[in-house]
């Protein structure tokens, strides 16, 4: 066996042939990096490694270190707005605007007409006025920053009064009343966790009360003995005693959810008409755009929350406003095919059935044992909780070990394919599975079940 005294040095190694075309690949640095780990670890083991085996060692690091982290899945969940997969895939003509951008300069913050500095969301705030009816919008980071946001600028050190079965708590662990304390705004609970009337509000305001703010159950439902308040006679109390009405709408959809064979979602210009004096909502869920917060409502108030220190520290970057700016120009001209959470909300029990059909009868061919089932998508996202759209999916019985272990293997496909465990089979659904997809399915099903 060979002594420590034969380590080759790190010189030595960035010598041999071996290295070259690592080198040329991928840089000096990088490869006197791995170089340096393995003769490290060489040491700390007292082995020396044959040739082969350390220089399969260094390439396992170096492209351990290079392998994109973020990278495309394909989602066979049937999860449509799937948070953890990135929730709503954004429109061909959103990704072209955020790709042109992000190569060129822009006019992110500059009027061409004037020559001068111009404000970033002003990019975006006639079409968001013109599809909610709003007076005045903004876009910050997220729909959370926008909660922040608002609460800081208009009730920090003030009261806000909310619903005790409104002290939602979204992904994360990010809870309301931590979003509230952060703010410097003062929580007020009222009525119980299943009931609050119109008189648990009334009776809560004071002097030092600067807000009412009605949350939208949007991750969780409440069911049975329940009462609560309508955003229009919460408006009513708010004027009577002169005390903002603010709203966290959550998900933000500008369409009907009903004709789509779903419960009703409150829309951005319901809200708006409702009498709220703020909304807060998403644009990567129901709205199907980039991850980003709207803020809309008066004109006054949105001014005074994006002249606040806090907006430039959750302030929105170029690439998603131009993907934000796609997105709703295909709302403003109504080119609603093709924005992918719409299409497969839409998706008739037809289309779906037929693709899993086309799906088990290529793999059946290839010798592999699948069925087609009846099963369920659901919208997921913190987006209308609890509820079902009949599907038609791919189920897989393993043919060794678990369904667990068929899942990792379908995740070890490249790109990854991401499915659900049902009664220790694996589901694939196409309803989330994007239309160029079906081949990466096939071949991914195909690997794992070889």
């Amino acid at each position: 066996m060979a002594t420590l005294r034969t380590l080759p040095s790190v010189h030595q190694l960035l010598e041999q042939s071996e290295a070259r075309a690592l080198l040329a690949t991928h840089g000096r640095p990088l490869v006197r990096y791995a170089v340096q780990q393995i003769l490290e670890e060489e040491r700390g083991r007292g082995v020396v490694a044959e040739p082969g085996a350390r220089w399969s060692a260094i390439e396992h690091v170096i492209q351990e270190l290079r392998r994109p982290r973020l990278r495309p899945v394909v989602n066979a969940t049937g999860v449509i707005l799937h948070t953890n997969l990135g929730r709503a895939p954004v429109a061909a003509a959103a990704a072209q605007a955020a790709a042109a951008i992000a190569s060129r300069y822009s006019t992110l913050e500059f009027d061409p007409r004037t020559g001068r500095r111009g404000r970033r969301h002003d990019l975006v705030s006639d079409l968001l006025r013109h599809l909610t009816g709003a007076e005045a919008s903004a876009v910050v980071n997220n729909c959370a920053a926008a909660v922040l946001l608002m609460l800081t600028a208009l009730a920090k050190g003030k009261e806000v009064i909310v619903a005790r079965g409104e002290l939602v708590e979204i992904g994360g662990g990010f809870r309301m009343p931590d979003v509230m304390r952060l703010s410097g705004a003062r929580m007020v609970e009222v009525g119980t966790t299943n009931r609050t009337r119109a008189e648990d509000y009334a009776a809560a305001i004071t002097p030092r009360t600067a807000a009412i703010m009605k949350v939208h159950a949007s991750n969780f439902q409440v069911i049975g003995f329940t009462e609560g308040v309508e955003l229009k006679a919460l408006a009513e109390i708010a004027r009577q005693h002169k005390v903002l009405l603010l709203h966290d709408l959550g998900s933000g959809s500008l369409l009907e959810t009903a004709p789509y064979g779903l419960a009703e979602e409150p829309r951005i210009q319901d809200s708006i008409r409702s009498g709220a004096d703020l909304v807060a909502c998403s644009g990567d869920k129901l709205l199907g755009g980039p991850q980003a917060g709207l803020l809309l409502g008066r004109a006054a108030l949105v001014d005074r929350a994006m002249k606040h220190p806090l907006a430039r520290a959750v302030r929105v970057d170029k690439l998603t406003l131009a993907a934000l700016i796609a997105t709703l120009d295909l709302y403003l001209t109504q080119s609603l095919v093709g924005l992918p959470v719409w299409d497969m909300l839409g998706a008739s029990a037809e289309s779906i059935a037929a693709r899993a059909r086309a799906w088990h009868s290529r793999l059946t061919e290839r010798g592999a044992v699948v069925e087609v089932v009846a099963s369920e998508s659901t919208v997921g996202g913190g987006s209308l909780p609890g509820e079902r759209l009949a599907t038609t999916a791919l189920a897989i019985a393993p043919v060794r070990g678990g369904a667990a272990d068929l899942l990792r293997r379908l995740r070890e496909h490249e790109p990854p394919v991401i499915g659900r465990i049902v009664e220790e089979r694996v589901l694939l659904d196409p309803r989330t599975v994007l239309p160029d997809e079906d081949d990466v399915v096939v071949d991914a099903v195909l690997a794992a079940l070889a």
